[in-house]
């Protein structure tokens, strides 16, 4: 229920375990998951939406994990409209300190046609979704998919039935990014003007930016009323993504004087979680992507460089500290110790164990022997790195190549699979397809190879490169990434990680278990 003194308090909903993690090869694992739910919880996210419960076991078990490790964030699961995906979704939240289940239907008329329900019988399966969802928790959230596209009499219809079965937050979508920001502020305002019960629960916002326009509509939406957020790090989400949790948390911080309400985010913490959730999800971040993107505090022309010496507000209207960037360069190399990494690690926000500092430590000194500088990004890429390593099914022992203008390449790799050794030489049209040849020669597959995308961590040539593989198999997609300065060992591992990831898909949730692929026949 919104009090008095809620009016200027907007709560930030965190989607990207859910909605985030369903762009095409973002998929976490387990552990991942937890990671960055720990993060989101401790950098002050309102409600973290952790899953789709139903979707597969592996979903199920990771929303009930965080439910159980949660400390502050309310816990909340989506379930579709139907009794048996809200009883699966209560029982993975329920442990949770604060738990939440979100239900939801299509309610426009081309979403009403898939499961080819008539108003009425929709407006009935709300009020018993609803009910059924209130009767197991106390916090409920319900969204109309497509309300953007929805009829404006039926929307007020179906939302009234929503709040009188029991919702407390009543989530709009823009669900294709088809609105934008007056149309957005309205919809919200005229909702709360119009319908009975409004001003008893939360109304929020849920916006994707297929016009390039979702944060604007989100913070259109809060000038009209809202008072929660949905959105992701990065703005990661399906086809162009989703409002992104940094550009509206910053917006809200630094245009105070003309949107005056806060959120609870501590804003510090906010390049640290966006470097872990491109990593883990293989999604890099562009680099002029506002607040966490490479330049987003870079000034390169001579005017800007001027202007910055003599007073940093002149180009930069906030703080790099403000979201957790230093900009410093690793003040150590070779000679240093295992202490001054530990510390400088955690300066980055990464609290790392024995084990983990071992090998990110052994990957650090044979980064420094070949590095003239070695900068925090590049430790970053080493953390990312050496995660999970020692779980991976595939691991690359050796990789050597043959490459130039006088012929084919060859790559001769050895590998390590299930803790047995094995070797392959494979020619190729070049180093990496020589050594991709040599990997599918060691460890059949037919995944298809949808993206091979390099990027520099940092400047120079002896820069680590990034590489990004992302794989289709039977409809399942995985991302591979992995950092080296030799491009063509870190594409060898990229393609080996996506490998390894798509072998826990496989074994975790066997074909046709993706969420994306639970369709709404499966509603009634």
């Amino acid at each position: 229920m919104t009090t008095a003194s809620d009016k200027d308090r907007v709560l930030i909903f965190d989607t990207t375990l859910r909605d985030g993690e369903q762009s095409p090869g973002a998929t976490m694992t387990h552990n991942e998951k937890l990671e960055i739910a720990g993060l989101l919880d401790d950098m002050g996210v309102d409600i973290i939406e952790a899953g789709f419960p139903i979707a597969s076991e592996g979903d199920f078990h990771a929303v009930s994990e965080i439910a159980t490790n949660s400390k502050n964030s309310v816990i909340c699961g989506l379930a579709r409209a139907n009794f048996a995906d809200i009883d699966r979704c209560w029982e993975a939240v329920k442990h949770a300190a604060k738990p939440r289940i979100h239900t939801f239907i299509g309610t426009s008329p081309l979403h009403r046609a898939i499961p080819n329900l008539t108003m009425d019988e929709m407006a009935q399966k709300i009020h018993e979704t609803v009910s059924h969802a209130r009767n197991l928790c106390d916090d409920i959230q319900w969204s109309p998919m497509d309300a953007t596209r929805t009829e404006w009499d039926y929307l007020c219809r179906v939302v009234e039935i929503a709040i009188k079965a029991g919702a407390t937050t009543i989530n709009v979508p823009d669900t294709v990014g088809y609105t934008a920001p007056e149309e957005s502020a309205s919809l919200i305002r005229r909702l709360i003007e119009t319908v009975p019960g409004a001003d008893e629960v939360i109304f929020a916002t849920h916006c994707h930016n297929d016009l390039g326009m979702a944060t604007a509509n989100a913070l259109a939406a809060v000038a009209g009323g809202a008072r929660q957020i949905e959105c992701t790090i990065n703005g990661l989400g399906e086809r162009a993504g989703n409002t992104a949790l940094e550009e509206v948390v910053m917006a809200l911080k630094v245009r105070h004087d003309i949107m005056p309400w806060t959120t609870g985010v501590d804003s510090s913490k906010i390049m640290h979680i966006s470097r872990r959730v491109a990593t883990v999800s293989g999604f890099p971040v562009q680099f002029n992507k506002a607040i966490v993107g490479k330049n987003a505090f870079a000034h390169e022309s001579g005017i800007h460089q001027d202007g910055m010496l003599k007073n940093k507000e002149t180009f930069e209207i906030m703080r790099p500290e403000d979201v957790g960037l230093t900009g410093s360069s690793l003040p150590l190399g070779k000679h240093s110790g295992r202490a001054a990494l530990r510390d400088k690690l955690k300066q980055l926000g990464h609290e790392v164990g024995d084990n983990q500092l071992r090998d990110i430590f052994i990957r650090f000194k044979e980064l420094a022997d070949r590095k003239k500088e070695v900068y925090d990004d590049d430790i970053v890429a080493l953390v990312g790195a050496t995660s999970d390593a020692g779980e991976d099914k595939l691991q690359i022992v050796s990789l050597k190549v043959l490459c130039g203008t006088g012929g084919p390449a060859e790559a001769t790799l050895e590998m390590e699979i299930d803790g047995k050794e094995m070797i392959a030489t494979e020619h190729g049209d070049g180093p990496v397809d020589a050594s991709f040849k040599a990997v599918r020669a060691l460890y059949p597959n037919k995944a298809h190879l949808q993206l091979y995308q390099v990027s520099a961590v940092t400047e120079g040539t002896d820069a680590q490169a990034t590489v990004t593989v992302r794989l289709e198999e039977d409809g399942m997609i995985v991302t591979g990434q992995s950092a080296d300065t030799d491009t063509v060992v870190a594409s060898a591992r990229a393609y080996v990680n996506a490998l390894n990831r798509l072998a826990v898909r496989r074994q975790k949730t066997g074909p046709g278990a993706d969420t994306r692929e639970i369709s709404y026949k499966d509603m009634h």
